[in-house]
This record gives structure tokens, C-alpha cells and sequence, in this order.
């Protein structure tokens, strides 16, 4: 007996309706963060490139605009499932680097979490270009 393993050129064969959605949704809700996170970067331009200067980072409106365009537009390509695997490593290296850059004071519990998390969001990521969007998406349609 044989274990069955996913690949993407099982074909549509190989997974279930239910999986089909629940990869929406985990997308869809993957996406959320990125893009709500990218709202409100937009609504308080001031408070976020201050935050990024008291960090040391070099270049914090270009940094400001870098995060702006991976966050609402990698999340938006994510969200409708369009080029999801290389939008999926980006967010993963945006993810782990924001993790490194801004999460990186482990005696501060709750900068311990928001690190674990990043670092979390990263794996997930790397999931998604890995596997891809799954059917219900642009990318899924094209096949």
C-alpha cells in the first residue's frame, strides 16, 4: 500500500470539495492581515515611519512605501489567488523580516509573541508557495 501524496499534477482529481474551500479560506483569511495591516499603515503614514525610524532602519520612507506595496498588494494578489507562489515567498521573506527588524527584544513578552507570530505567518507562506492557490482562484482557473 501506497501513501497518496498531494502534487499539483494530481490534478483536480486529487482533492476533495472540501478542501478546495478550506484552501480558499485559509488563503482569504491569510490575506486579512496583510491587507488590514496595510490599511492602516496608509491611514497614519506619520506614526508608521516614525516607528520605523526608532528601529535603526535606514531609509524609512522607502521602507513606509516597501511595506505599503508588499502588504496591500501582495495581499491583494493573495486574496484572489494571482501569481500566489511567488506572492507567497515574498510575504514570507516580508514576514520573517519584519520579525527580525521590529519583534526582536525576547525579554518583552509581547514582542515575543508578535515574533512567534511573524514567524508563524512565514511558514504559512512558504505553505502557499508551495502549494499554490488551489482551484477556487485566478491561478487555480488558468489551469
Amino acid at each position: 500500500m501506497s501513501a497518496r501524496i498531494f502534487s499539483p499534477s494530481s490534478g483536480p482529481a486529487a482533492i476533495t470539495p472540501a478542501q478546495q474551500w478550506t484552501t480558499a479560506l485559509g488563503r482569504v483569511l491569510l490575506s486579512v492581515l496583510f491587507l488590514f495591516s496595510g490599511i492602516g499603515k496608509l491611514a497614519a503614514p506619520a506614526m508608521t515611519i516614525a516607528y520605523i525610524k526608532s528601529v535603526g532602519l535606514p531609509l524609512p520612507e522607502v521602507g513606509y512605501a516597501i511595506a505599503l506595496a508588499v502588504e496591500l498588494g501582495c495581499g491583494t494578489l493573495l486574496l484572489v489567488g494571482f501569481l500566489t507562489r511567488p506572492v507567497g515567498l515574498i510575504l514570507a521573506v516580508f514576514s520573517l523580516g519584519t520579525a527580525l527588524a521590529f519583534h526582536h527584544n525576547f525579554a518583552d513578552q509581547n514582542q515575543l509573541i508578535h515574533f512567534l507570530k511573524n514567524v508563524s505567518i512565514c511558514g504559512g507562506m512558504l505553505y502557499v508557495a508551495a502549494f499554490g492557490a488551489g482551484r477556487i482562484s485566478i491561478d487555480g482557473r488558468r489551469r
